[in-house]
């Protein structure tokens, strides 16, 4: 028997055993690491997906929205019409109201008439079967476009007006004893009961500023004709749901604000052209 046989066994320590184990710890690492992964995965492509799905909704949304406004408001099939909705379109979808949605058009014709205009409305019901909750607008015309709303006012000298901020203005002449003396008028628009007037502000007589009552004085009942106000019916230019509600005149052009009855969505007597008494 050899020296080494007569060696007691030694049991294995408990360190050596533990120092062992560790090999399996990889495995589960990589396992955190590919759920983490798949999860992220899940992620990007719940994210794609909901991007892909907004696209299409807001698409959907602004082709009816454009679609509805051509069809309800009698518009050429390519009036170029630009529809903004704020905010994420899904969650709006689902809950049944859009909160808010801005249309806008150039060169809108307006019955013989063209302007600029925006509608702005919130709370729009998706169904179309409700009053939005509130809208308005505003439409904007330029100088020409002026001058031919104001050809249909009887007396008004419509070929010399001119837009100068903050007023209109016309020029005509008035007899005095047989000269005719040039007069030019500043207008200064405003609205009421939904109709445009244009009011007197200032007064020049052959360049001079002179007041209404000295130019009464010189020209008598003949000054009237450019004393007065001169009101112009909207109301037959637009749909009945449409009201004005004030005017200025902005740069080169006039601009003005308007009040829209949200029914005009479900009332097709709203939708319809508005009338002058």
């Amino acid at each position: 028997m050899s020296s080494a046989d007569t060696q007691p066994t030694l049991p294995i320590p408990e360190d050596a055993v533990h120092a062992a184990a560790p090999a399996a710890a990889p495995r589960r690492r990589r396992g955190w690491i590919a759920w983490i992964i798949g999860f992220a995965i899940v992620v990007v492509l719940a994210v794609v997906a909901w991007f892909a799905g907004e696209a299409i909704a807001r698409d959907l949304v602004t082709k009816t929205v454009r679609e509805q406004v051509v069809t309800r408001l009698s518009l050429p099939a390519d009036q170029q019409i630009d529809v903004e909705v704020a905010g994420a379109v899904l969650p709006q979808l689902i809950g049944g109201t859009i909160g808010e949605i801005t249309v806008s058009s150039d060169d809108v014709p307006l019955k013989g008439l063209t302007g600029d205009v925006t509608v702005v409305a919130h709370d729009v019901p998706v169904r179309g079967d409700a009053p939005i909750g509130q809208a308005s607008a505003t439409v904007t015309v330029d100088e020409e476009e002026l001058r031919t709303l104001m050809a249909s006012v009887d007396g008004f000298p419509a070929d010399t007006l001119i837009l100068d901020e903050p007023d209109v203005a016309f020029t005509t002449e008035l007899s005095f004893f047989g000269v005719q003396v040039p007069v030019a008028v500043s207008l200064t628009p405003t609205a009421a009961d939904g109709d445009l007037v244009l009011s007197p502000a200032g007064i020049e007589v052959a360049g001079a500023e002179i007041t209404a009552d000295r130019l009464r004085e010189q020209f008598g009942v003949v000054a009237d004709v450019v004393l007065k106000d001169w009101t112009v019916c909207l109301a037959e230019y637009m749909p009945a749901a449409i009201t004005v509600t004030g005017v200025e005149v902005v740069g080169e052009q006039l601009v003005a604000d308007l009040d829209v009855d949200g029914a005009i969505v479900s009332d097709p007597a709203l939708q319809a052209s508005g009338t002058c008494a």
